[in-house]
């Protein structure tokens, strides 16, 4: 049968527009149940109640297993949850196939794993696991003595591999990918909403049953957005990204959202000729190691628990546009709108005269506002051609009226500066710490004395020093 998306009606054959509610394409196929709820509850139930108390339900310890990488298991939360699903999505090419790979490999060295190939020929995925290097043929064939091992199938009827789950019961399972996989029950195409949505939830029920670790590998539309419904990400327990630019190195890992860890949790990998390596120092990917230059400015985003120095580069030349430019890569175009609102507003620079650009070095993407004073520092000292004094962090949220806020983790900043080498650095007046020992902190409570204090270097000089900056 169809049902409407929109209104919930039901229809026996596909229409283009829903009979009831008159909406366009939202008729989905699902498959017809037996009996309806509403029948069901018609018919009076002697039936006891299956509810009890919650502090009668029994205690279960979380039991977590090691994917063999501390950047995948710290975007977990700490490794993989039984009976948890987590659906990894990313743009073609960007390598997931690569990390799950290894990570089985990896895994089938302590517990059961099944890899399951919907994409690609056994023959191919062998290709693949030969070009990695990551084992000898004598390790990857099942141990019959300890029931340790790395299995392989190469299938996409579902049923087929719900039928291979249930005899294997194996520790973890690996879908690759769960657009390719087809339920013979529905007469849809492989990949649509309806498929999506039910061999999704056949494979929830029985990792939740047979609490077998599940690993989904699912596709991006061109916005860069999971593809299939929406109710894909709610069926899941965690959602990774995978992100990256595919002719470049590295890439990164982050956690969408995960319910037995923390969100927007960042993993570093770099990719080579044998897969993926883990990159145990992240800022150093993101810093500039050359000669400084003006209109850079270093701080420190905080993705999940880890904190990361990172370098933001501005550009501000003359515009010959009637419209001047506005630009920013790894920075929201509204923020920097906004901060630059604010420094012409409270500093005086005709910043609306001049085209603007503003990039994270890496390609990081950078979402709190805690980088807002490095962004301003960089804007302007590009606009007056200044360098920021080696070794100064820039830390803060910009207001619209100029004043600076106090930001979250901010010792957690500081001692990641600290072991970058860093010596000074600029927070709001507001900020209750304890700095390291060997940085300088300077605090500034509006927008005006922190400019100073971080292209002059001598926060007593605000007020004679920044008419200069115009």
């Amino acid at each position: 049968m169809y049902r409407c998306q929109a209104c919930g009606s039901q229809a026996h054959q596909f229409f283009g527009r829903c009979p009831s509610c008159g909406a366009w394409n939202t008729l989905t196929e699902e498959l017809p149940t037996a009996r309806s709820v509403a029948s069901q509850r018609d018919q009076p139930s002697s039936t006891p109640p299956r509810s009890q108390p919650i502090a009668d339900v029994e205690t279960m310890a979380e039991v977590r297993i090691s994917t063999g990488s501390s950047e995948l298991d710290r975007v977990l939360g700490g490794g993989l949850v039984r009976g948890s699903l987590v659906l990894i999505g990313g743009d073609p090419g960007i390598g997931k196939s690569t990390l799950l790979l290894q990570t089985a490999h990896h895994m089938a060295e302590q517990v059961r794993v099944l890899y399951v190939s919907a994409e690609e020929s056994a023959q191919q995925v062998r290709l693949r696991w030969s070009r990695l290097r990551v084992g000898h043929p004598e390790t990857a064939h099942h141990d019959s003595t300890s029931g340790l091992g790395l299995r392989l199938q190469a299938e996409t009827d579902l049923h087929l591999v719900l039928q291979e789950l249930e005899s294997l019961i194996p520790d973890v399972a690996i879908i690759d990918s769960i657009q390719a996989l087809h339920n013979p029950d529905l007469s849809s195409a492989a990949g649509s909403v309806a498929q999506v949505r039910e061999c999704a939830a056949a494979l929830r029920q029985l990792a939740k049953t047979m609490h077998i670790a599940t690993l989904l590998v699912g596709h991006v539309t061109k916005e860069g957005m999971l593809a299939g419904p929406k109710t894909l990400e709610h069926l899941v327990d965690a959602v990774l990204s995978f992100e990256g630019d595919r002719f470049a190195s590295h890439r990164l890992l982050r956690s969408l959202k995960n319910r037995f860890g923390a969100t927007f949790e960042l993993g570093v990998f770099e990719m080579g000729d044998r897969g993926l390596t883990e990159v145990t120092n992240p800022s150093q990917l993101f810093l500039s190691q050359g000669e400084p230059t003006s209109g850079a400015a270093a701080i420190v985003a905080c993705e999940g628990t880890r904190p990361l120095v990172v370098e933001l580069q501005a550009l501000v030349s003359p515009s010959s546009y009637a419209s001047p430019r506005r630009s920013a890569t790894g920075i929201a175009n509204n923020r920097l709108h906004q901060i630059l609102a604010v420094l012409e507003k409270q500093l005086g620079l005709p910043l609306s005269r001049f085209d603007c650009y503003l990039a994270v070095a890496g390609g990081l993407e950078v979402t709190e506002p805690a980088a807002d004073v490095g962004v301003a520092v960089a804007v302007a000292a590009s606009y007056r051609d200044l360098l920021v004094p080696p070794g100064t962090l820039c830390i803060g949220e910009l207001g619209l009226g100029g004043q600076l806020r106090p930001v979250t983790r901010m010792e957690q900043r500081l001692q990641e500066g600290q072991r970058l080498g860093f010596h000074r650095a600029l927070v709001p007046a507001g900020s209750e710490i304890t700095p390291p020992a060997t940085m300088t902190i300077v605090k500034a409570g509006t927008i005006r004395q922190a400019m100073v204090a971080a292209l002059h270097n001598d926060l007593a000089r605000a007020d004679e020093e920044i008419p200069s900056l115009t």
